[in-house]
């Protein structure tokens, strides 16, 4: 994995006692396969012991680099062992689906050690039916969140008889350099970062029209137009602008979380975008605007501008990588939320979308790297914080919430033998990107969905996959008529 990236490395240095940039997932399975019947936390070790060479965030730690010269490096763990990143607990009888989510919630409250690489896998046992949940997390820092479900696929298996996976005989542990290689390479970073700082602005600065908050400042739009103008760029498509109105969950966040967990069958979100003109995602979209509508509109605090969703993009292109390095920008685009008509709000939902995804595929959102490269790595950190905390405090709000949809595989798959029935995304939460997060994976039929809140601003974000179940009804309604 080499060093940690610009990108990487702000989240890191986005934690605070509030926040912390773990991303994770909730895995449901059905442990009748697994040997005895039962998934246990020495079988999950063994299986990560034989397969550690596949995914290197399994494996690496950080390495930091003295007085934060320069970011800091990833190595093998020369003392990795995973029983050391793996634990049991069990839920009391009958062991709801509330019952999880309220654990889930306190272990996503947790910080993952830095001494070590920078995951953690929880089983929760004695969910009702027999079931076992998994509650795996992973560092934003390691990985985004397309990798880090290519990390989780290598620890999963196309059939209940598990593959047979060989150790790779010429891998050599990968190591950082030494620490006088570090200073020399960190004095010369510091030393060029005025060069690559201007650099970085000038090519971000066309782009000013697509950062979340600075888009919405008087006189951005017009400006970022001169210069692609000047630049012969006149032909980028123009992205929709709407500031992000205060909402309940737009306030400062605290260090408790509040997790909840659904599903919608995968097969009638296609039949309604076929029906209505749009892909999966635009119905996904336009779910979650139909479902914050009713959750504000019940706590009679629905704005009267639509919310602002900002929405993760994988630059991967659908390649297969081993790089385990962030590669993923946000698109900003309205939700809708103030159309109280829901035919009109979907065509909202669906026309902004295609915007933002035009704009996208000329500019695939490099403003992102390229700020991140604006701060010299020494003062990168305490900066982070200070900008964070500063927003906070002026109730900065670039956007509402992040809304991610992630693909994943239409076929069933296995962890030890255990079938795994359902799997739900938990994301971060923010002050400057909201104190509620939504994140949808679709495997195997269904559109598995996870909700995280900061507890303070959202205490019971189950009302929202209710809404959600609501909104799925709405919109086959119009498809049916």
């Amino acid at each position: 994995m080499g060093q940690l990236t610009t990108v990487d490395a702000t989240f890191l240095h986005a934690e605070t006692g509030t926040t912390h940039a773990h991303i994770a997932g909730v895995g449901v399975v059905d442990p009748a396969g697994c040997p005895g019947g039962r998934l246990t936390a020495p079988l999950v070790a063994s299986l990560i012991r034989e397969r550690a060479h596949l995914a290197a965030p399994l494996r690496q730690r950080l390495v930091q680099v003295p007085f934060s010269l320069d970011h800091p490096y990833w190595e093998d763990d020369p003392d990795f062992t995973p029983e050391r990143h793996i634990s049991e607990i069990g839920l009391p009888a009958p062991g709801t689906r509330r019952q999880l989510a309220e654990v889930v919630a306190m272990l996503h409250e947790r910080p993952l050690d830095r001494a070590r690489p920078l995951w953690e896998i929880v089983l929760v046992q004695g969910l009702e039916g027999g079931l076992t949940a998994v509650y795996a997390k992973v560092h934003h820092a390691a990985t985004d969140g397309v990798m880090a479900a290519e990390t989780l696929a290598a620890l999963l298996d196309l059939t209940p008889e598990p593959r047979e996976v060989h150790p790779d005989p010429d891998r050599i542990p990968e190591r950082a350099p030494a620490l006088g290689d570090m200073l020399r390479t960190g004095l010369l970073k510091a030393a060029l970062h005025p060069v690559k700082a201007a650099l970085s602005m000038a090519r971000a600065v066309p782009h000013a029209d697509e950062i979340p908050g600075v888009a919405a400042i008087p006189g951005v739009g017009l400006a970022s137009a001169f210069v692609q103008g000047a630049l012969r760029r006149e032909g980028l498509p123009r992205v929709p602008r709407s500031s992000a109105p205060p909402t309940p969950f737009n306030r400062p966040i605290g260090p408790r979380r509040a997790v909840a967990c659904g599903e919608l069958p995968l097969d009638e979100v296609k039949r309604i975008g076929r029906g209505l003109g749009g892909s999966v995602n635009d119905v996904v979209m336009a779910l979650c605007a139909t479902a914050l509508r009713q959750w504000l509109d019940k706590r009679g605090e629905l704005p009267d501008r639509p919310l602002v969703a900002g929405v993760p993009v994988s630059l991967r292109g659908g390649r297969s990588t081993t790089d385990a390095c962030n590669q993923v920008s946000i698109m900003t685009a309205p939700l809708a939320t103030h159309i109280p008509d829901p035919a009109g709000r979907f065509t909202a939902v669906r026309r902004d979308m295609d915007l933002v995804k035009r704009r996208f595929a000329v500019t695939s959102g490099s403003w992102v790297r390229e700020l991140s490269g604006l701060v010299p790595a020494p003062v990168a950190g305490p900066l982070t914080r200070l900008v964070l905390q500063a927003g906070a405090a002026v109730s900065l709000r670039p956007i509402n919430l992040v809304i991610s949809n992630v693909p994943g595989p239409q076929f069933p798959l296995y962890l030890c033998g255990a079938r795994v029935l359902g799997y739900y995304p938990i994301s971060v939460v923010t002050d400057v990107s909201g104190g509620l997060n939504i994140t949808v994976f679709s495997y195997d039929g269904t559109v598995d969905i996870g909700i995280v809140a900061c507890r303070d601003l959202v205490p019971d974000p189950a009302e929202i996959i209710d809404h959600l179940d609501d909104a799925l009804d709405e919109l086959k309604a119009l498809v049916a008529d």
